[in-house]
Parts: C-alpha cells; sequence; structure tokens
C-alpha cells in the first residue's frame, strides 16, 4: 500500500507509491554504444583553457604552481539578471514588478572538457567549493542583494547546455518563495520545539541508518525519509551552522570528499544520471539563526512532473528511499 510521508523541513507531503515502485535498478541509465567519446579539448568550449577570450573576464580563479587556472568564476554571457541596473520596484494597480537586477555566474571546474565532479580529486572539488565562498562573500557586500542561489546541472535533463563541468551562482534582490517557506518553517519549529528541525532529521537518520549513504566526522548524507525524488540525497553538517560562510577549512575539505563520494556513487552506479544540486541557506541576515542549517540536496532528474503534482503539489516518488540508500551504499568507488 502506497504512503504519504511529510518533510518537516518545509512540510511538503510526499507520495512513497509503493504499489508500483521500481528496484533501484531499474533507474540505472542505459549504455549509449554509439555515443562518441568525448575530448579532453573542444576548440568550440568557452570553458576550454585557450579558449578564455569567449567568456566575459572573469572574477576569480584559484591557479596552480605554474600560474595556470585551475578553476575560476566567470559572468554567464548569456545572464538572466544584470548588476548594471538597480532593483527598482514598479506598482501599477495589482502588477507589481523589479528591474532585472542581480549577478548571474559560472563556476568553470575544470580544465578538462571531459569529466565532471564525480571524477574530479578530491582537491579539486575543494577548490570548488572554495570559489562558492570567496564569491558568496563578494556577492553579500552589495546591500541590493537578497539572497544567493548555488547550484549546479548536470545533463540535459537537469538543464544544462554545455557539457564541461560548470555550475552556477545566482544572487536576487528578493528572497525566493520556496526559500522564504523553509526558513518559516525552520523558525516554527524552533519555537514550538527548542531544536532545530534539520538537527533532528539528521541525527535521526544517523540514529536508525536505514536511509544513510555515508558519513565522515563532519557531514552526513542520507535519503531522507519523505525523499521526493528517487535518490535524493542529503549533505549535512554535523555541527549546527546556519551557513555554508561559517564552515572552517577542515570542515570544507571534509564536505569535498563526501561531496564528491556521494556524486560518485550515483555517477557509478547509476551510469552518469543527470542531476541538480543546490545548496540550501539561508540569507544573509538571517546568517546567526539558531533555527535555520544549511545543507546540500542532490536531485537525480528520474521522474516527469505531470498534471497531478502541479495540481497538488505533492510529489509522487516511485522508488522506495530506504532500498535507494542501500543500493547506494553498496556501490564500490574505485580508488583515485
Amino acid at each position: 500500500m502506497s504512503e504519504l510521508r511529510q518533510n518537516l523541513v518545509n512540510k511538503e507531503w510526499v507520495i512513497i507509491a509503493t504499489e508500483r515502485a521500481k528496484r533501484p535498478e531499474d533507474f540505472i541509465k542505459p549504455v549509449k554504444l554509439d555515443e562518441p567519446v568525448k575530448p579532453e579539448y573542444s576548440p568550440k568550449c568557452p570553458f576550454c583553457p585557450g579558449n578564455e577570450s569567449q567568456t566575459p573576464p572573469e572574477i576569480l580563479r584559484i591557479d596552480d604552481d605554474k600560474g595556470d587556472w585551475l578553476a575560476r568564476v566567470v559572468p554567464n554571457r548569456f545572464a538572466a539578471l544584470s548588476p548594471d541596473c538597480d532593483p527598482t520596484r514598479t506598482i501599477n494597480g495589482l502588477q507589481r514588478g523589479i528591474q532585472g537586477f542581480g549577478y548571474h555566474d559560472v563556476v568553470v571546474e575544470s580544465r578538462l572538457h571531459n569529466t565532471t565532479t564525480a571524477l574530479l580529486p578530491v582537491s579539486q572539488v575543494e577548490r570548488i567549493l572554495e570559489l562558492y565562498r570567496e564569491r558568496y562573500l563578494q556577492l553579500q557586500k552589495d546591500p541590493r542583494v537578497a539572497a544567493v542561489i548555488i547550484f549546479k546541472n548536470h545533463g540535459e535533463a537537469a538543464g544544462t547546455s554545455l557539457e564541461h563541468p560548470h555550475s552556477q551562482i545566482v544572487a536576487t534582490p528578493v528572497i525566493p518563495q520556496s526559500m522564504r517557506n523553509r526558513i518559516e518553517e525552520s523558525t516554527r519549529y524552533y519555537d514550538d520545539e527548542g531544536q532545530c528541525v534539520v538537527c533532528k532529521v539528521m541525527n535521526e537518520e544517523i540514529r536508525e541508518g536505514r536511509r544513510m549513504v555515508a558519513e565522515t566526522e563532519h557531514f552526513a548524507a542520507f535519503v531522507p525519509f519523505a525523499a521526493e525524488t528517487p535518490f535524493h540525497t542529503w549533505i549535512v553538517p554535523k555541527t549546527h551552522r546556519s551557513h555554508y560562510l561559517l564552515m572552517s577549512d577542515e570542515e570544507l575539505h571534509d564536505l569535498a570528499g563526501i561531496l564528491k563520494t556521494v556524486l560518485g556513487k550515483l555517477y557509478y552506479g547509476l551510469n552518469n544520471p543527470d542531476f541538480n544540486y543546490l545548496l540550501r541557506v539561508a540569507p544573509w541576515d538571517d546568517m546567526d539563526s539558531r533555527g535555520l542549517h544549511w545543507y546540500i540536496t542532490v536531485i537525480l532528474r528520474l521522474n516527469k512532473v505531470a498534471g497531478f503534482e502541479l495540481g497538488s503539489g505533492i510529489v509522487i516518488n516511485t522508488s522506495l528511499p530506504e532500498d535507494n540508500a542501500r543500493f547506494l551504499r553498496e556501490v564500490q568507488l574505485p580508488n583515485d
């Protein structure tokens, strides 16, 4: 019989459709035998080394000992928002608008065209995370910025248009409603229960163990009880942190390792599936909140949103979180 489960962090309901549940093996991406081998360098790719003139002037970079860049941040050439205007509000009756102010950056994650985060050394994943931190620190100095969203699209179904490994950073003049809902629910839970809801969920997942994927000194990775999609995974800091910027360098290094582990298990276990990952962080002004807890969400693009989901806001997960977690735990990763 199917079951409705509630995500305590955002109070959303999820239907775990056990009657039509698929085995984890059913989600393995089929191998395309005729798929061409991707080169390490593409002359048409703006993110490949030697093609830097094809991108706007870079904002940040991390170099090797020779002065060659290892990872870099550049403005998105097709940015959704622009810093070259002010977030002027207009109100005309029921019509409200704001000029398209904001920042839209690309983090070029590697010099190699034909790789992905799961295959990078931990040191390179750490550089990517360092660039997230440094760029966020820059963006929060602009008083016009209300929220910063850091995310990665991997694969066509996840919305990527360039195959060179990259992620994105977008700063907006408003707090998105989904972010506001999480803030309000987390704050309400803390006021009612006197503890952080994400800490509560994480500690329960560690204690129960059935949905755990990986664990390190500073982080826990698990498929949550009310996972919205197959293999939906959270990576949560064990120490209460309201914001990504509050991590120590030791924690950042540990995060690089567990992020690579989780993405590696997905890569090798499911044959490089399409996914998004998101950093769930509080807005800068809520950084000191005791009720907010940042984490990373990894969402595989395996389900199609249909009429019921659109009409109700309730998603249907056709795979059991417990089975997904067991499958990922059992995936053996090659030694680097």
